[in-house]
């Protein structure tokens, strides 16, 4: 008999105080949650910045990564995504899962101009644009506006390896699954005297 396979619009929470929950997104055509193999790396990688951490979830989609962020004692989680049916869904999952009415914001909104609004800065930020848009790169550069705590990382996956990152970012560490290029961005080490 074949494996069972999950339902397109679910999701589940890795790890944390939620772990094994499973969650459905509205079947909106740029949803799509990260691979569990790349969020239980991604967290991995982030193992000792998520407690107590101030998260920017961009393109919040299912929000899949703030929820898993959360789980794990994010501080708080501001999901901002332009469609207004996958922030309901969002803010249901936070009531179901009891969240702390102050553990996330929810902004309906483009990202370049939530971005392009005034700065607060986070200490982790989630970048998973829809493939197509090109927006890796114009919001990678607006986060280096004020929006970027000291230590930041910002995790960011496309389909292929950015070619090029705005100066003053670097990659840290990444992987490939399937068609996926996920890496975990941070800022340029200072020169040595």
């Amino acid at each position: 008999m074949p494996p069972a396979r999950r339902p397109s619009n679910q999701f589940r929470i890795i790890a944390g105080r939620w772990r094994g929950r499973r969650l459905g997104f509205p079947p909106l055509m740029d949803i799509r949650p990260s691979p569990d193999r790349v969020r239980e790396t991604l967290f991995n990688w982030l193992r000792d910045r998520v407690a107590g951490a101030r998260c920017l979830d961009l393109f919040a989609g299912s929000g899949a990564l703030g929820l898993e962020a959360l789980s794990r004692e994010a501080a708080h989680v501001v999901f901002v995504d332009r469609e207004a049916r996958a922030l309901r869904a969002i803010g249901e999952h936070l009531a179901s899962l009891g969240a702390a009415p102050d553990a996330a914001g929810r902004v309906c909104a483009e990202a370049l101009d939530y971005l392009g609004g005034p700065p607060g800065p986070f200490d982790i930020v989630f970048l998973d644009p829809p493939y197509r848009t090109g927006l890796l790169q114009p919001c990678l550069t607006a986060l280096l506006r004020g929006w970027l705590a000291p230590g930041w990382r910002v995790y960011a996956e496309a389909p292929q390896r950015p070619g090029s990152l705005p100066k003053g970012i670097t990659v840290l560490r990444e992987t490939r699954a399937g068609q996926v290029w996920a890496g975990l961005l941070g800022a340029v080490p200072p020169e040595a005297p």
